[in-house]
Order: C-alpha cells, then structure tokens, then sequence
C-alpha cells in the first residue's frame, strides 16, 4: 500500500505542476496530472487533491474567492514557504527531479535550451544551466497564467509570446521567478515593453510614451499603439502583475 505521507520529491513534483496548472484544470482528468502520477506511483485523485492543497495555500487564488482544499498539511505549507524566499532554487530543484523521473539529466532533457552548454565548465556551466532552465520555466508559468494569449491582443500563437519581465532578469534576482513579475505579450508589444515605449497603469491600462507618440501619424502607430492606448490588459487567471513593479517600470517609460 502507498505511503499515505508524500515524499519532499513528490511534493516538489507536485508544486512544479502547480504553478503550469490552471485552477480550473486541477481535475484527475487533467492528462499531466494523470501523467504526473503514473511517474510518482500515486493515483490521478490523489495528485488532483494535492494540487488542490496548494491551492488553498496560494493568496491569489483565495483573492479571486476560490479556496482549494485546505488542512494541506505542514510539510505542503513548507514548499510554499520555501518557495517565497528562494524561487530560482526550487524551480531548479523541481526540474531536476523530473528529468530524473522521466529517466533523463537536466542538462539532456533541456538541451535544445543550452546552445552554449559544450563551451561550459564548471560553476559557469552549472550557472548557465540553472538560468536557462528556471527561464524555460518562468516562460511556462507566465503563459499557462494568462491562458497563452497575449495580454493586449489576445495572440495565442505560442510561437509569437513572449514571458515579459517588468522588472528586467538582471535586475532584481529575488523577482526573477515571481509570477506577479510576469505578462504575456507577443513579440511586438514584448519589445515595445522592454524599451519603455509602452507601460501600463495602476489599473492595468496601457499608457504610451510620448516617444511613441511622436509618430502618431504613421500607420503601424494607429493600428497597433494608438487605438489601444488606455485599453485594459487582458487579465491572468493566476498572478496579477505587482502594480509596484508596473510603478517601477513606468518610471523609466522613456519621456513619459
């Protein structure tokens, strides 16, 4: 019989599908949930019930008034925990452990990911790997959050969007990994918001620099800056972006 106590493993295991699961989609019929517990020999129940542990864990979902199931347990209530002060070492973590449930190493699982991995040695490998895994990650968690659309257009062409950091990777090591520093954009309005030509406001409206605005006559501007200026994002189902973060960023929106 199973061991009705879960494993540190199978609980970090459990949280990496948390964070790629929407709400609605912590069911047992749920194909990775299912998967998921084929490789941890437990039932597609028993996994569905976990990440709904989480859940009753997790702020966001209770300010959207969704409770999950709650008494998750201290051990559930630990990752949580360990996952607000230390993002980028359990991300890593978790991946790890799955290639190593699906047979693999990391550095083999993710190496379409690591162009570079074969001029590495070292702690510098070991630093490359870690960032290119948690930023495949990041990506992952910041889209299954906005449904894979584009929070301005609706896009949902994966091969077009982009994780957006609102504030940059480089920047804040503490944030890097936070999914309240995340959008969904596509490639245009990704790179417009990386060079602070677009922002958005408190109430997650977008706003224009007046850079941009300098070329209100062109067409590109009118078909897609200027008719969607004051326009709300298309909210995440998961992770609303910090507005203290969008306050940081709007700071620097170049003339504005």
């Amino acid at each position: 019989m199973r061991n009705p106590n879960w494993t540190r493993e199978e609980l970090v295991l459990a949280f990496n599908l948390y964070l790629q699961t929407e709400y609605r989609k912590i069911t047992q019929t749920n194909p990775e949930i299912i998967q998921l517990a084929e490789r941890i020999g437990r039932s597609p129940g028993a996994v569905s019930f976990k990440l709904s542990n989480l859940a009753s864990l997790d702020p966001v979902v209770k300010s959207n008034g969704k409770k999950g199931h709650a008494n998750a347990g201290k051990a559930t209530e630990d990752i949580f925990v360990e996952f607000q002060n230390d993002r980028e070492a359990l991300i890593f973590e978790s991946e790890r452990i799955l290639a190593q449930f699906e047979g693999s190493s990391i550095e083999n699982k993710y190496q379409e990911q690591l162009p570079e991995l074969s001029n590495l040695l070292g702690e510098t490998r070991e630093r490359y790997v870690k960032t290119r895994v948690n930023q495949n990650f990041f990506r992952k968690m910041i889209l299954t959050n906005y449904h894979s659309k584009c929070a301005v257009t609706g896009i949902d062409l994966p091969q077009l969007l982009i994780a957006s950091h609102i504030i940059p990777w480089a920047e804040n090591e503490k944030e890097r990994l936070n999914p309240e520093n995340g959008i969904c954009l596509s490639a245009l309005y990704d790179k417009a918001f990386d060079q602070h030509l677009i922002s958005f406001d408190e109430d997650y409206r977008m706003i224009l620099s007046k850079n941009l605005k300098e070329h209100c006559t062109k067409t590109y501007y009118q078909n897609h800056f200027g008719k969607l200026e004051g326009q709300e994002m298309i909210l995440p189902g998961r992770g609303l972006p910090s507005n203290e973060f969008l306050a940081m960023h709007r700071n620097d929106l170049i003339n504005y």
